[in-house]
């Protein structure tokens, strides 16, 4: 019992010299619930922006715009205009879905009312209890943007609760408002197809920020102290190190691809030229964050702990899994610095033609400008021993 207990006092001693490994090892859980707390806690107010396009222009849809404007617990900001240029508009990341509103609703709206029995004094079918009218229907048409799959759940349920919510006080539940769904893309894809994007950018994510770990590693076992004695240029290591990552990429994206098209039924309509080189600036993008991980973890622990620390902020925060709507105005601003952001968007407008957050220029700019910053970092402070 002595000698196991002066073991463990040693292993814990040892443990606790190292600051850094400490510090993250402490600091991960707690960041964690914080992190999850903060998105789930309903703090966050929706917002989506709505474009409205009013073909029938009478105070019934004036009136049904009132209601979508005041909506509780969402913040839907409505832009009107003619359905082309919001479609337009929906097609450059300025709008999340298109409500359109046909000619002859106000009729139909009225009519209903009017062929209501008991219509006067606050009576209706519903009151009443006698049949609902039937007369002329008219369909509401929603665009959205399958890519999106949560916010366009999300505003189809709004949508339909206030169509149901029309129909039942004009005509006692009697479906004289209809909603109709259309997808903006010009090719209907399977739902799956759409996730096949945030996968792959999460899995460019972890390979190059966890490509510190084995350079920590060789750094405490004196292999790049032993390379960097050697004639070879230090560039020379780096880059071999990049393109073994870069061919580690080229297979993940080729197995992601087989594996939805070949056994998930995944369709993709993709600029396939375009998809290679956003996926080889990002890899290398975030081969380079991890050397500046790798540039300030002085063990593997840290190291793991540091890799830990980047990556799980970077996959909640980013817009890939969790839509940033349903997030607190803060995080959402946290959210348009982190490169996995531009990554993802860049993938699903390549892929599935998905509606951008930014235009596809300044995604490939900011993963550009975030290679350029984290491999100057890496050049100053990366140590060989």
């Amino acid at each position: 019992m002595r000698a196991l207990r002066a073991l463990s006092l040693a292993n814990l001693t040892s443990f606790l010299r190292d600051r850094a490994a400490l510090f993250w090892t402490l600091a991960f859980p707690i960041l964690f619930v914080v992190l999850f707390g903060t998105i789930f806690s309903g703090g966050g107010t929706p917002s989506y922006t709505l474009g409205w396009v009013d073909q029938d222009q009478t105070p019934a849809s004036a009136a049904l715009k009132a209601v979508v404007q005041g909506i509780p617990g969402l913040q839907l900001t409505l832009q009107t205009g003619s359905l082309e240029d919001e479609q337009a508009a929906m097609r450059q990341g300025h709008i999340d879905a298109i409500l359109a509103i046909p000619q002859g609703y106000g009729s139909a709206v009225g009519g209903a009312g009017q062929a209501t029995p008991g219509g006067g004094g606050g009576t209706g079918p519903v009151a009443s209890g006698l049949p609902a009218a039937t007369g002329p229907t008219v369909q509401l048409a929603l665009y959205v943007d399958p890519s999106q799959s949560t916010t366009a759940t999300t505003l189809r349920q709004i949508v339909q609760s206030i169509a149901d919510a029309t129909n039942l006080r004009i005509a006692g539940g009697s479906a004289v408002i209809s909603v109709e769904s259309h997808q903006l893309q010009t090719q209907a894809l399977s739902n799956v197809s759409y996730f096949v994007p945030s996968i792959l950018a999460m899995a460019l994510m972890q390979l190059g920020v966890f490509a510190a770990i084995p350079l920590v590693q060789q750094r405490e076992k004196l292999i790049l102290k032993r390379l960097n004695a050697t004639p070879l240029p230090r560039w020379t290591l780096v880059v071999s190190n990049i393109a073994v990552r870069l061919v580690i990429a080229a297979a993940q994206t080729t197995l992601i691809i087989a594996i939805g098209v070949g056994f998930l039924g995944v369709q993709l309509n993709g600029d396939w030229p375009t998809t290679v080189g956003i996926v080889a600036l990002g890899a290398v993008t975030f081969v380079s964050i991890g050397y500046v991980i790798a540039s300030f973890a002085r063990t593997e622990e840290s190291a793991n702990g540091m890799t830990s620390v980047v990556q799980f902020p970077l996959m909640f925060l980013s817009g890939i899994f969790f839509p940033l709507e349903i997030m607190p105005q803060w995080l959402r601003s946290i959210a348009t610095f982190m490169p996995l952001t531009y990554l993802g968007d860049a993938l699903r407008q390549v892929m599935v033609g998905g509606t951008p957050f930014v235009p596809l220029g300044v995604d490939v700019a900011v993963l550009a400008g975030w290679l350029v910053v984290c491999l100057g970092i890496s050049a100053r402070f990366f140590r060989w021993e």
